[in-house]
C-alpha cells in the first residue's frame, strides 16, 4: 500500500481533531432545524432537503479552522446545493419529457401559463440569488444577509429589488 493512501485517513482524523467539537455541534444544535427547513422549502422534499443540509454541515466542517462567518458559509455551500439539485431534476424532467413525448396524451394545461419558479430564480445572477433566497425562503432579515454575505445593506436592499424587478419580468414574460 503507498505511503499516501495509508497517510490521508490519519490526517483525516488529525483534522478533525483540531476541530472545536463543541463549537461545531452548538452550530449544529443552533442552525440545523432551520437550515433543512429552508432547504425543504426550497425543494420541496423531505428526505433530500435532509440530504442536503447534512452535506452542507459535512463540507462546512471540512474547512472549519479557515473561516469567519461559519453559518454563511453554511447557507451558501446550502444554496449551492440545491442549485444542483434544481438542475439535476430539470434535466430528469426534460429526459421524461423527450421519452414520453412520442405518448400521444391531451395536455390538461399550457406551456404558456406553467410558470416555474425555480427555474426563474435560478437565472438570477449568484448576488441577487443568494440575497432573495437568504430573505424570502430562509427568512434572514436584511442586517444579517449583509454580515451573512459581507455586502453593505444598502447593496442587499438594491439586490432585493432588483431581483424582484427581474422575476417580476420574467413572470410577465411567462404570463405573454
Amino acid at each position: 500500500m503507498p505511503a499516501t493512501a495509508a497517510a490521508t485517513p490519519g490526517s483525516a482524523v488529525a483534522r478533525l481533531r483540531s476541530i472545536d467539537r463543541s463549537a461545531a455541534e452548538d452550530l449544529f444544535n443552533a442552525c440545523y432545524p432551520r437550515l433543512a427547513g429552508w432547504v425543504r422549502r426550497l425543494v420541496d422534499d423531505d428526505e433530500t432537503a435532509h440530504e442536503i443540509a447534512s452535506e452542507a454541515f459535512t463540507r462546512l466542517l471540512a474547512r472549519w479552522t479557515g473561516l469567519d462567518n461559519p453559518q454563511g458559509y453554511l447557507y451558501m455551500i446550502a444554496a449551492n446545493l440545491v442549485r444542483d439539485h434544481w438542475r439535476k431534476t430539470s434535466r430528469e424532467r426534460r429526459a421524461m419529457a423527450t421519452y414520453s413525448a412520442a405518448a400521444p396524451r391531451e395536455p390538461a394545461w399550457h406551456q404558456a401559463q406553467d410558470v416555474d419558479v425555480r427555474a426563474m430564480i435560478e437565472t438570477l445572477p449568484p448576488a441577487l440569488r443568494s440575497a432573495f433566497l437568504l430573505h424570502y425562503y430562509a427568512g434572514f432579515p436584511i442586517r444579517e444577509i449583509s454580515s451573512l454575505l459581507g455586502r453593505p445593506e444598502g447593496t442587499v436592499k438594491a439586490d432585493l429589488h432588483h431581483a424582484r424587478a427581474r422575476l417580476r419580468q420574467a413572470m410577465g414574460e411567462a404570463d405573454d
